[in-house]
């Protein structure tokens, strides 16, 4: 017997393994080495986060030190992602003990700046874009028995979808950049410090709040609608006696929940410096819950990755699809292609979505291996063939990789959904997925992407997919403002607004005065139309980052475009001038620090220095501030209705009763499966 109880606890704790953490990574944010390197390796000494939320966008600062313990000289390079829509915006590196704050270079002029420097043995620090959201850090030099401090501080717009608010700060790479695996290692130890702030100031009332994957984080309420989180590792004597060290190779996400039943609302903040000055804005629109449920039969066709690098993901992907059939109904059908090299069809056509055949779809994905690269072009025009006009079709792309086989220019693959009347929603795994693209295929054809980390409420985030997708949507979105000259709105072109979702809107303006917005869309086949008034002030210093947050919506914008019709001189050159203008790191764009005589020498204006200042001043008078409702035009009955909202709760989404159902389920069946095996003597 207590064989049998010793295989239930070691059952039920790789449960809770499994539940814990998908996979380990291949690589991670950390300091990257050369695999055959022979010089030796730095340490990361200290990382320390400080974010605040507040007012419909999040500040993150990352304060890091690497020590040296060597008896030589060595260079830094650290790897990180940032989260998507986020803005790199400031880059310190403390220079004999004084903080000097990077300016944006062209990128490739700015290596060279690094790389004279670095011969030079001078002091040089620099940030680059990598990939898609992956980013590197270069510090020369790290003084033998010596150690550097740096930081960085990265914006990004926050939205509510159902009432719940998400923060992820990212630190899994994602593993699927097969030649950097190839080439360099990550250490992602922190050897002696780790703290992680963070600071909520809602302008609505919270009801929950939740670390998924960190149930250690210390919350506590400071006042009304303000909260504090807080987490640190043990002290520098308390590991030296074999603490363990914390590793930043799992992602941090943060979810708060507002008080149910709260109207709809229009929400703005501004940043006019004074009466003469261009103004810059942020609406953020949240409609009231007026997207009615959808009844009739449709055709789902599910695309679903099998490559290599969705080794250690593929289970929790297919009880993700598991949990997902549930959200079918009884007119339904359903279809599943697979891909990797190719694609293939595992469903054979469509099959009646009955629970039956559902939970057999399910055991059968559970018994595949990934394996292979990934020819996304293949699974995208197999899972495109039978598409019945006669129906309502969704297709759902789930991937984790980059398309590393067949076809990979992105243009090619909206071409492809470009005159067809489907909906494309795209499932994003991880943090190095090739999120452009994804996002461009699901605005094309008028659906919506969802990102995914390995610390989401996987239940949670399928609950908020299915009440978009079982709702109807506003297509065609337009925006007109009338009253005073607003212009360079951001996003251009909105497409689809779907059940639960905010719209978010940047611009400029040049005098204040009331203006009157008009949206107007299709739903369900009718034209609809909201409108709100409120007004513009003359002058207010309050958010001098919105010049940021809107210069950055306007480079990806101009990216999305290189990427859809093919790279163009004068596009590159309007993202250059606007990183620069804006102090932001770009593609095309780095940070560099120089000693601080050396930026004159190489003609670099320290325009980023004065307005790293102002933001900074910004961050301490609103730091002094009690939460504040950014709410404007609140008497308009468009929105007294209640917003959408997933219902209260612990058992519900983003609560804890999905997940104890899922290990009681599991256990369940292994000690009925323990049972059986005992009565018949085994």
């Amino acid at each position: 017997m207590n064989k049998v109880w010793k295989r239930i606890r070691n059952t039920a704790t790789a449960l809770m393994v499994a539940i814990a953490g998908l996979t380990s990574t291949a690589h991670a944010a950390g300091l990257m080495t050369p695999i055959n390197s022979t010089l030796p390796k730095l340490d990361i000494k200290d990382h320390k986060v400080k974010v605040t939320i507040a007012d419909g966008f999040a500040t993150t600062t990352v304060e890091q030190v690497f020590s040296n313990p060597h008896s030589q000289d060595l260079e830094a390079i650290y790897s990180f992602p940032v989260p998507s829509r986020a803005s790199v915006g400031e880059f310190t590196y403390w220079i004999n003990g004084q903080p000097v704050h990077g300016e944006v270079v062209e990128k490739q002029k700015a290596r060279q700046i690094y790389e004279q420097e670095k011969q030079q043995g001078n002091h040089v620090a620099l940030t680059e874009q990598e990939s898609f959201q992956r980013f590197e850090i270069r510090v020369f030099p790290v003084k033998a028995q010596n150690e550097v401090k740096i930081r960085l501080v990265y914006l990004q717009p926050v939205s509510i979808d159902h009432g719940v608010g998400r923060f992820l700060y990212p630190l899994e790479s994602g593993g699927v950049d097969e030649a950097q695996k190839a080439f360099w290692t990550a250490d992602p130890i922190v050897h002696s410090e780790f703290s992680f702030e963070l600071e909520l100031k809602s302008g609505f009332p919270v009801e929950a709040l939740r670390f998924p994957k960190h149930p250690q984080f210390h919350m506590q309420q400071i006042g009304p609608q303000h909260w504090k989180a807080e987490f640190s590792t043990l002290s520098e004597s308390d590991l030296e006696a074999g603490a363990s060290k914390f590793r930043i190779d799992q992602d941090i996400l943060f979810y708060w929940r507002l008080k149910q039943d709260l109207p709809g609302s229009v929400e703005l903040i501004s940043y006019k410096p004074d009466t003469q000055s261009q103004g810059t804005f942020m609406l953020t629109l949240t409609p009231s819950d007026d997207l009615k449920p959808l009844t009739v039969g449709r055709d789902w066709v599910l695309i679903l990755d099998m490559s290599g690098s969705m080794s250690g993901k593929f289970q929790t992907l297919v009880e993700g699809v598991r949990r997902g059939f549930e959200k079918f109904g009884p007119n339904d059908r359903v279809r599943i292609v697979l891909f990797n090299n190719n694609a293939t069809e595992f469903t054979n056509g469509y099959v009646p979505a009955t629970p039956a055949n559902l939970d057999q779809l399910a055991n059968d994905l559970a018994a595949r291996s990934p394996g292979g690269g990934t020819n996304l072009m293949a699974g995208l025009k197999l899972g495109l063939k039978q598409v019945d006009a006669d129906r309502t079709t969704g297709i759902w792309l789930v991937t984790d990789g980059v398309a590393n086989v067949g076809e990979t220019k992105q243009r090619k693959f909206l071409e492809l959904v470009k005159d067809k009347d489907l909906r494309l929603f795209t499932m994003i795994l991880g943090n190095e997925a090739n999120r452009p693209l994804l996002n461009a295929l699901a605005k094309r054809s008028n659906g919506f992407a969802i990102e995914v980390s390995n610390a989401d409420d996987i239940l949670g985030q399928l609950t908020l997919a299915a009440s978009k997708v079982n709702h109807q949507a506003l297509h065609d979105i337009e925006v007109e403002i009338d009253g005073v000259k607003v212009g360079d709105l951001q996003p251009a072109n909105i497409g689809s607004l779907y059940r639960g979702q905010q719209l978010q809107l940047f611009g400029h303006y040049w005098k204040a005065g009331e203006v009157e917005v008009t949206i107007s869309g299709r739903r369900g086949g009718e034209k609809v139309r909201y409108q709100t008034r409120f007004q513009l002030p003359e002058q207010t210093n309050e958010f001098p980052e919105l010049e940021r947050l809107w210069a950055f919506a306007q480079i990806d914008h101009l990216m999305a475009e290189q990427r859809d019709f093919g790279e163009d001189a004068d596009r590159k050159d309007a993202v250059i001038d606007l990183a620069k203008q804006y102090g932001l790191v770009t593609e095309y764009t780095s940070m560099l620090v120089l000693e601080q005589e050396k930026f004159a020498d190489y003609g670099i204006d320290q325009t980023n220095a004065d307005r790293i200042e102002k933001e900074q001043q910004a961050r301490q008078q609103r730091k002094q501030a009690q939460p504040t409702n950014r709410q404007v035009d609140k008497t308009n009955q468009q929105f007294s209705r209640p917003r959408p909202s997933l219902g209260g709760g612990g058992g519900g989404s983003m609560g804890w009763g999905w997940l104890v159902g899922l290990v009681a389920l599991a256990l369940f069946r292994q000690l009925y499966s323990l049972r059986r095996r005992m009565s018949q003597g085994s």
